[in-house]
């Protein structure tokens, strides 16, 4: 296969992206939360965990913790008892409280709404920063890249990068800036019903005419 452009890799990027909107109109973070601390609690707890795991924790923790003091001042062993059904809790508890009391001596118990901060919070690195951002603020300041958007963007052909942060660049350059946000959920939600790690259903595929690799997994 001849060398794809840049320019035609990018016309391929608005197609692969009409047709990610079509099969998925109401993609969206499947964090449950209704506020910024809670989305940034809730992606904390997220690293190398399932969201559904993740959400069936909050659903009880978001009753008893609701401002970035109660976070803070809670109890450790009581808080890490309360997200013990999440992998790593142990450090993920240490964080977020050490997170949460920054929020308050340095953003009155608010979530800070520029990369540069929220990166100096304990817990929160590039991807927890863009998920934040995009979704509790609507900033596009980044692409969220998790496993299913690596292996996708690998897969349509998009980036031979490895690294999130490359990958990221490499997204940025495709896709227009006010889809950042939006074009993380249409691959993570493909990845999670269609693009799957092991057999992906590529015969089903709403993108497969686009896709490099379809057929070939």
């Amino acid at each position: 296969m001849p060398r794809e452009s840049q320019a035609a890799k990018t016309v391929r990027v608005g197609k692969i992206i009409a047709g990610l909107r079509a099969a998925y109109p109401d993609a969206h973070c499947e964090l449950n939360y209704s506020n910024p601390l809670e989305l940034l609690i809730a992606t904390i707890l997220s690293a190398q965990c399932t969201d559904k795991q993740v959400n069936l924790v909050t659903a009880d923790l978001f009753k008893k913790y609701r401002s970035a003091a109660d976070f803070a001042q809670a109890d450790p062993v009581e808080f890490r008892h309360d997200i013990r059904r999440i992998g790593l809790y142990r450090n993920k508890a240490k964080n977020i409280q050490s997170a949460c009391r920054v929020l308050i001596k340095q953003h009155g118990g608010q979530v800070p709404r520029t990369m540069e901060e929220l990166v100096t919070l304990d817990g929160v690195g590039r991807k927890t920063a863009n998920v934040v951002l995009g979704n509790a603020f609507g900033l596009n300041h980044g692409v969220v890249v998790d496993t299913h958007v690596a292996r996708l963007s690998t897969r349509l052909g998009l980036t031979p990068e490895k690294t999130p942060e490359k990958i990221e660049l490499a997204l940025q350059k495709l896709v227009p800036q006010s889809q950042w946000t939006l074009f993380s959920h249409w691959l993570i939600w493909h990845g999670r019903r269609r693009c799957f790690a092991r057999s992906p259903d590529c015969a089903q595929c709403e993108i497969k005419n686009l896709c490099p690799s379809a057929g070939q997994v």
